[in-house]
């Protein structure tokens, strides 16, 4: 990995070892501790901040986080930056925490629903925000301009590290709040008694939650057991190996057999870091992240809380999506595919909730990232309370049929030429007007795999896949496939 193309569309990623190294971990945690130290320097001149400038790290069950987050760690405290480590907790938590305890900068390592041999180095700024494009091309400037030289001592001296105490169950306390529940320390501690207070949202309702032996394997089935619900958790018995190993939003197979086993009501997944919410319902089908986004704009619409009676959404969000709002009378907000593009679009037009169609859905209200504890409780509760299933309420919206072809192996930079203006062009121009105002085409270079994404929608699955395997072969061909 070369400096200048560190940042993805989600923080630096590769494989752990390999692309990403504790040399690079450490460089890039210094050269992000220089930045966010003129920041700092900025504001503690104007009485903001005083002392040294704060960071918080948080990291998945990986194995490769363990060293990952000693490198991440040593780079900041060696420029002069006190660390919180906050251990395993998953990336919402890190960028809610940044906020609250009025760091300077949230670290998160993980490479979310990638497999165990991936990792990554997500970076919030002192609002719990991810950076702005600009800041990180501040770091890899930083990074280039000080590679292989010797690192000073800083002049405030070098950084404290502490590890976290009860900044997870503050995590905690903040999910709750959000739908009516308070809890406070010695609730925590007696668990009869916290699922037997009256009014709980959850009441009542079965559970099954996967948290694909990641971040939220402690956290998620304590959080809707204090909402009230009963729950059976899976994917909890992290080994660093087996994050994302068939279980979690990434293949919902375990969830399905489990809801159905436990006749339970419904089944919430997340991935490796939590920042992802898909669900199952009672009879043991997907609900998507489109449809989880349709539920709750809904529910919003009617309690007169959506902002500006809008929605922002991804290029890649369902057909079926944009048809359910447009019945509803709620506008949709397109962005391209990234979490950083739907906040982007969310803080300029104020709107208060975007996802995308991974089950990555930002309540703006609540949080500043996507947050798939949040996205789930909101969910099960706007189940509870209009005591209709999951499946009732999904319906809402008809999902059409897409066909997602990842292709590898091909030069981006050919693809996006050809894409532009040329036969790659021509041939979704085609596609296209074949499938007129009945599907859509998109084809896009994934900003977190080595790959080119074919998307085609279309009102019956063999027309898509058609399309979607012609324009694939396209791809490779312009792309230089071997």
């Amino acid at each position: 990995m070369t400096v200048g193309k560190l940042f993805g569309t989600d923080g630096v990623r590769g494989v752990a070892g390999r692309d990403l190294d504790a040399r690079l971990a450490t460089s890039v945690a210094a050269a992000a501790a220089v930045v966010l130290g003129k920041v700092h320097a900025a504001d503690e001149a104007a009485s903001k901040r005083a002392g040294r400038p704060r960071a918080v790290v948080g990291r998945d069950p990986r194995a490769s986080g363990e060293f990952l987050e000693a490198a991440v760690v040593a780079g900041l405290a060696g420029s002069g930056v006190d660390v919180l480590r906050l251990g395993v907790v998953p990336t919402p938590a890190v960028a809610y925490l940044t906020g609250l305890l009025d760091a300077d900068l949230g670290v998160m390592l993980s490479a979310s629903h990638n497999p165990a041999p991936d990792n990554g180095i997500k970076f919030f700024a002192s609002a719990g925000l991810k950076l702005a494009d600009e800041v990180e091309d501040d770091i890899e400037a930083q990074l280039a301009q000080h590679a292989g030289r010797q690192q000073e001592v800083p002049s405030g001296g070098f950084g404290r590290v502490a590890d976290s105490t009860s900044e997870p169950e503050r995590y905690l306390e903040h999910l709750l709040s959000t739908v009516g529940v308070f809890v406070d320390d010695a609730l925590w501690r007696d668990e009869a008694a916290l699922r037997a207070r009256p009014g709980l949202p959850l009441a009542g309702m079965r559970v099954v939650v996967d948290c694909a032996h990641g971040a939220s394997y402690r956290l998620a089935p304590r959080l809707l057991r204090a909402a009230g619900a009963e729950v059976i958790a899976i994917g909890v018995e992290p080994d660093g190996l087996n994050i994302n190993a068939g279980c979690g939003s990434t293949s919902l197979g375990a969830l399905r057999s489990a809801v159905l086993a436990h006749a339970a009501d419904a089944g919430v997944a997340y991935d490796g870091d939590a920042d992802r919410c898909l669900a199952v319902d009672a009879g043991g089908e997907v609900v998507d992240g489109d449809q989880i986004l349709a539920v709750l704009a809904l529910a919003l619409k009617e309690s007169g809380r959506l902002a500006a009676n809008t929605v922002v959404a991804t290029v890649m969000a369902n057909l079926g999506f944009r048809q359910a709002m447009q019945r509803a009378g709620i506008e949709v907000v397109e962005t391209p595919v990234g979490d950083r593009y739907l906040i982007a679009a969310m803080l300029d037009g104020k709107f208060l909730l975007g996802g995308e169609q991974s089950g990555h859905l930002i309540m703006l209200d609540h949080a500043s990232t996507g947050d798939g504890m949040l996205t789930s409780l909101h969910l099960l509760a706007t189940v509870a309370a209009r005591g209709r299933p999951l499946s009732e309420l999904a319906a809402v919206m008809t999902r059409y049929p897409q066909v997602l072809i990842n292709v590898r192996g091909v030069d981006k930079q050919r693809v996006a030429a050809s894409a532009a203006d040329g036969e790659l062009a021509a041939m979704v121009s085609q596609a296209e007007t074949e499938l007129a105002s009945s599907g859509r085409v998109l084809v896009r270079p994934s900003g977190t795999e080595p790959a080119v994404r074919v998307m085609v929608e279309a009102i019956e699955e063999t027309q898509a896949q058609r399309i979607a395997d012609w324009l694939a072969g396209v791809v490779r061909r312009v792309g230089g496939a071997d």
